[in-house]
């Protein structure tokens, strides 16, 4: 944690959620609450922007605190939620770009500063993202059904006079079939990005996720976000409704969710230098959509 203008006797953190021109509705902004352990959400102005920030406690919000709790699962999802109701707070009245999830300052002039130094970043993200959202699609290879895995035979015992030699026939051949069904669920997979991305002003593929998140014995093939522009809405969910729905790509099952703040295509700090008065980002993703399950 490097040292700040605030001094050493600063006692909070200032937790920034998102910028946008327009300031949001007061009323809206004073109903919602960002972490539970911080104070109000509210406006800081920098440089002709809008920031939605909250004063937060140094103790729990300090570098070595905060990486401790983003360690343990539970407050790791509480601080994602927390994070996405002051970015849905900032988004209101017009487009928002969402900062990565725990980005702190210490104090109003280091994060005005922060924004002023970014602030032709800052407009070209604002224009790109005005009446557009991201829909977030997931693609998993279909689960063999058991019948299937049974038909094999690999578990059976060796007839007669078939010995081993048998066995490993079976098992190659099984191996063959596992190998041309992966072939298959990725070349579906990838039809269905290309279909999507048609419809789309942009699109980006996230690291695919584990077992342990997803809950599925099959694999993750497409962790995939699409930038899309509102007017092209409905052409990009007829689309998508055709693979959701099953049936056209028999070897994938796909799902999705959407409308969201487009999170996955916001990212301002992507070419920044290091900022000697911006606390620690112990974990920068923080999509509602790629969070562990509840």
């Amino acid at each position: 944690m490097s040292a700040s203008a605030a001094g050493p006797a600063a006692t909070g953190l200032l937790c920034a959620f998102a910028v946008t021109r327009t300031p949001p509705d007061p009323a809206g902004l004073a109903a919602a609450r960002g972490h539970e352990e911080g104070g109000p959400l509210r406006v800081l102005r920098a440089d002709g922007l809008c920031l939605v920030v909250q004063d937060v406690p140094a103790d729990l919000f300090g570098e070595e605190a905060l990486t401790e709790r983003l360690n343990r699962p539970e407050d790791l999802e509480r601080c994602a939620r927390a994070h996405h109701r002051g970015v849905e707070a900032a988004a209101g009245r017009g487009p928002v770009v969402p900062l990565p999830m725990a980005t702190l300052y210490r104090g109003d002039l280091t994060a005005a500063r922060a924004v002023a130094a970014r602030r032709q970043v800052l407009d070209t993200l604002l224009d790109r993202l005005r009446d557009r959202t991201e829909w977030a699609v997931k693609v998993h290879a279909a689960e063999a059904e058991p019948e299937a895995a049974a038909a094999t035979g690999l578990g059976a015992p060796a007839r007669s006079g078939d010995g081993g030699r048998g066995y490993l026939s079976r098992v190659s051949a099984r191996r063959r079939e596992q190998q041309g069904a992966r072939g298959k669920a990725l070349a579906e997979a990838e039809a269905v990005d290309a279909a999507l991305r048609r419809h789309a002003v942009a699109a980006t593929r996230h690291r695919p996720q584990s077992e342990r998140l997803t809950g599925r014995r099959a694999p993750q093939l497409l962790n995939a976000a699409y930038l899309v522009e509102d007017a092209r809405r409905a052409d990009f969910t007829a689309a998508l409704a055709r693979f959701t729905a099953g049936g056209t790509h028999p070897a994938v099952r796909v799902d999705a969710s959407g409308p969201w703040i487009p999170y996955s295509f916001a990212r301002w700090d992507e070419d920044r230098q290091a900022d000697p008065d911006q606390e620690a980002d112990p974990d920068p993703q923080a999509h509602p959509d790629q969070e562990a399950p509840s």
